[in-house]
Formats: structure tokens, C-alpha cells, sequence
């Protein structure tokens, strides 16, 4: 037997259908069908992407995740099949956070659905945040002040862009990686985000590139918080009165 095999089993009977039948839509013989779920064979690539779409689940979970350990109907709904962890809690009964690791975070874009690679990372607990699923996510940079290099934003997993708010702050998972900035506009296929720093122009997501949203929720560091200097404040204030004064006579 393999992981395969028994994917395929399990989905089979969850949606209660004969291998005659799923052999039919694969345009296979119910004997060949069966040797897959026997694990006496293994189908080739066009087989097995018919199979996945005959499902509708990814080849990627067909062939390393144990389907058995999750409800069918939770992988379906779920963009991409991906898998959500269940919210974990301590012996205390607080709700687990994982923490992303700096030298790591480039690999949870590839191992965000992975559940064995989640279920690797460090956790902590905070005992004001109960209901949801959250998470801790590095950030660099300065275009969200007050937050700097080495802080960590903890976010609460949101399921669907729909359920973003405008003016709230979100940490992005993206294809190219982390952004946490305050979205600006829900558009028809993209939103538009933009830094509290006003220094940085607004950026445009497609929904495409979208691998996560979680809405921020809090943050820690371990880094102390700079002192706030009055002359670089004046100096920042004079230069974004200069570049609104270049961007109106542009207009003109």
C-alpha cells in the first residue's frame, strides 16, 4: 500500500462511488483502477491529473498528504486544496501560535501546505487571543512605522478576500513573499495596499498572487524602540512638502 493508494480509496468511498464508476470518467478499465488503489501499480502523469480533477484535489495532496486525517469537505473549500491546520491549544488550553522563523520564512512560501512542515514550527501562547487561528510572520523594513526590523506580526488567518476590511492592516502571503501593509481597495481582480510610511507608493495585488491573509492581530519584538528624532521628522516633513510641490507643478 501507499499514501496514494489510500487517498484514493478514502476519497472513493467519502463520495460513496464504485471504482466502475470513477474507472469510467478516468476512461480506464475498472481493473486498472483497482490496481491503483491496491497499490499493486502506479498511474501515469495524465492518469493522475484526470484523477485530480475527478476529485477535485490537487496531485501535489494526492501523493504526500494522508487525506484520511481531514474531512473531505474541508479540503474543497479551501483555495488550492490547501490545508489549514485545526487551532492547537496547550495544556493550559491557549491557543497555539506558530512562529515563523527569519531564516526560514522563504520557506513557508513552499511549505505553507505542507502540514508536516507547520507542524514543525516553534510555538507560543498569548492568553488574550482565543477564537481563530493565528500565526507570527517576521517583517523587515520601515514603510509601517512604528514597526522596524525584528518584529514579528502575529495575524489572524482570514479565509477569503471577501472578508477584508478597508483601512485594517493585513500580513500578505504572496508568491514573492511577506507584506504587511493597510489595504486601501478591494478592486476587481487585485487590491490595493498602501504603507503608513508615505514614502512608499501603493501596491497593487492580484488575487492571483494571494497565497494567505491574516489580519493583524498584534506584534512583539525583542529589539528596543528607537528614539524618535525631532530633526529627521523635520527634515522627513520638509521632503514630502518638496515632493507634493514637484507633483503639482507636474499637474499644471
Amino acid at each position: 500500500m501507499s499514501l496514494l493508494s489510500d487517498n484514493l480509496r478514502f476519497l472513493r468511498n467519502e463520495l460513496k462511488v464504485s471504482q466502475q464508476a470513477v474507472a469510467h470518467h478516468l476512461v480506464i478499465t475498472r481493473a486498472r483502477y483497482s490496481k491503483y488503489e491496491e497499490g499493486a501499480s502506479e498511474p501515469p502523469i495524465e492518469i493522475l491529473l484526470r484523477i485530480a480533477r475527478y476529485y477535485r484535489v490537487s496531485m501535489d495532496l494526492l501523493v504526500t498528504v494522508d487525506l484520511r486525517k481531514y474531512k473531505l469537505e474541508e479540503i474543497l473549500k479551501l483555495p488550492d486544496n490547501r490545508i489549514l491546520l485545526p487551532i492547537k491549544t496547550d495544556s493550559k488550553g491557549e491557543n497555539k501560535i506558530e512562529i515563523i522563523p527569519y531564516k526560514a520564512s522563504m520557506g513557508y512560501l513552499v511549505g505553507y501546505s505542507d502540514p508536516e512542515y507547520i507542524e514543525n514550527l516553534q510555538t507560543m501562547s498569548l492568553p488574550f487571543l482565543h477564537n481563530g487561528k493565528y500565526r507570527a510572520f517576521p517583517v523587515e523594513g520601515d514603510s509601517m512605522p512604528p514597526y522596524q526590523d525584528g518584529t514579528y506580526i502575529i495575524g489572524q488567518y482570514i479565509e477569503d478576500i471577501t472578508d477584508m476590511t478597508v483601512g485594517k492592516t493585513y500580513l500578505l502571503v504572496t508568491r514573492d513573499g511577506f507584506i504587511f501593509k493597510r489595504l486601501e481597495i478591494i478592486n476587481g481582480n487585485s487590491i490595493t495596499v498602501k504603507s503608513d510610511n508615505p514614502f512608499y507608493a501603493n501596491l497593487e495585488i492580484p488575487f492571483h498572487d494571494l497565497k494567505e491573509i491574516w489580519l493583524y492581530a498584534g506584534s512583539f519584538t525583542n529589539r528596543e524602540q528607537k528614539m524618535l528624532d525631532a530633526t529627521n521628522e523635520d527634515i522627513k516633513n520638509l521632503l514630502i512638502k518638496l515632493m507634493q510641490q514637484i507633483d503639482d507643478l507636474k499637474n499644471k
